[in-house]
């Protein structure tokens, strides 16, 4: 088989069409890495400089009521790795800016999506487009005649009589272009590494993506010879690998995806808006005198400290009003927006099920998995804020409680040594190692294909339309 292997990787050198596309690929794929990672670090740093922005001027805020800078508030952002020039995947179209305030849980925005001018159909020109897209293409172009073409010119039955195995044949020609496509895998990878600065956990990430294109590409490459072998013409080989390659890229992710959201249906933004309201109403109202719930609390404090009046209490309960709307308030997000987060989990686990029949759907969940930016991870960072943000409005309204002033004096402020000893949010991307389970479907079916590719080459090849 190593003789084969060799033999076929002479003869694509010599092919000097091959070796200039080639040529001009890689120097292509370089250009697109180093774009890619000049543009992911210029955001970064605009990102990070933002973020000491919004922090400088929550250090520097002048005096002020604690609960009035509950609702100045803050932002926070989502940071962005080194793999997002491998991989953005949901990050351009979910944003990354998040304001955090009280009485409200706030959406995140700022897309790069939205603010982009000139959108495509397959979005900004990533790493990941070259290697889902263009690579395998290449293999397919490069297979699709491997044995065919043989069959054509008789120089197969030559080699069958030479005692050479058909499954070996087909097999080694197979494993030669395969490792074409991951040469080029490995020069991504390399240069990756090379332009950016990795840490362990970025390398570990990188080393999953390595792995999981290279099970794709033996996919397509084993697909691509088995038709080559098993119909009659490179016409009729090409056609069926294209039309398989189609299916799988384009046809079969919207059908499914479109499916997926009708079984796990997402409530509109008004119905959403509206039932969270009507659930926000019936708890306390930390903004209404008058609300019959409050003065249950008022009742509940004043019985505490053995006092008969607000004013003689020696805490403001209007920061205890505050923090009981908030946490009412928790309890109402929680419902509401887990229940959405809860139906982004089914969607992707039953979206993850369209890899038994189409692996191209794996290696796309694998690829954003890895590289930070999938739903998983998304779903993370907003829980994150979220806690957050309980946090900042917490210590707000118990500083406004406890922190020397009376009920009724909102004119009681704080300075910005309390602003400046608030803890910073401060966000890092879960480790792979701990993510890896939500992927198992993913690298399961992905397998599933590779040993079904194989089999296909093993024991359906016809000898009789070979020979």
């Amino acid at each position: 088989m190593l003789t084969i292997i060799l033999n076929e990787w002479k003869i694509l050198i010599r092919n000097r069409g091959v070796v200039y596309i080639t040529i001009i690929f890689v120097l292509s794929l370089v250009s697109i890495i180093w774009m890619g990672i000049v543009q992911n670090n210029n955001q970064k740093q605009i990102q990070i400089s933002a973020q000491k922005h919004v922090r400088s001027q929550w250090d520097n805020l002048k005096p002020m009521n604690p609960h009035r800078a509950a609702h100045y508030g803050s932002y926070v952002f989502k940071p962005m790795s080194v793999l997002n020039s491998v991989d953005d995947g949901i990050s351009a179209i979910t944003g990354n800016v998040l304001k955090l305030e009280g009485h409200v849980q706030n959406e995140i925005m700022y897309s790069e999506a939205s603010q982009s001018i000139a959108l495509s159909k397959f979005g900004k020109l990533k790493t990941s487009l070259i290697l889902q897209y263009v690579i395998p293409l290449f293999l397919i172009f490069l297979a699709y005649s491997a044995i065919s073409s043989e069959k054509e010119t008789g120089r197969l039955k030559i080699l069958v009589f030479q005692g050479v195995s058909i499954f070996k044949l087909i097999f080694s020609k197979s494993i030669s272009i395969w490792l074409y496509g991951v040469s080029l895998l490995i020069i991504t990878i390399s240069v990756q590494i090379l332009l950016s600065s990795i840490d362990f956990e970025t390398l570990q990430r990188l080393s999953y993506i390595f792995m999981a294109y290279s099970c794709y590409y033996y996919i397509i490459t084993c697909l691509a010879t088995y038709f080559s072998a098993s119909l009659k013409d490179n016409t009729s080989a090409l056609s069926s690998i294209l039309a398989t390659w189609i299916i799988w890229t384009i046809f079969l992710p919207k059908i499914w995806g479109n499916t997926v959201e009708k079984l796990h249906p997402l409530p509109s933004r008004q119905v959403f808006k509206s039932a969270m309201k009507e659930d926000r109403s019936k708890g306390i109202d930390g903004h209404n005198p008058s609300d019959k719930r409050r003065e249950k609390l008022k009742n509940k404090y004043l019985t505490e400290y053995n006092v008969d009046s607000l004013k003689q209490l020696p805490i403001n309960f209007d920061g205890i009003v505050m923090q009981e709307d908030e946490e009412y308030g928790n309890l109402v997000w929680d419902k509401h927006f887990g229940n959405n987060y809860s139906i982004f989990k089914k969607q992707k686990k039953l979206y993850q099920l369209s890899g038994v029949l189409n692996p191209f759907a794996s290696l796309q969940s694998l690829s954003m998995g890895f590289c930070g930016n999938d739903m998983v991870h998304h779903l993370d960072f907003l829980k994150k804020a979220e806690n957050y943000r309980r946090y900042l409005i917490e210590e707000l309204n118990d500083k406004h409680a406890f922190g020397g002033s009376k009920t009724g004096n909102w004119k009681w402020t704080v300075d910005s040594a309390f602003f400046k000893s608030v803890k910073e949010f401060n966000y890092k991307n879960p480790s792979i190692e701990d993510q890896i389970s939500h992927y198992v479907r993913d690298i399961v079916f992905l397998l599933i294909w590779v040993i079904f590719t194989t089999i296909l080459i093993r024991f359906y090849i016809n000898k009789n339309i070979l020979l």
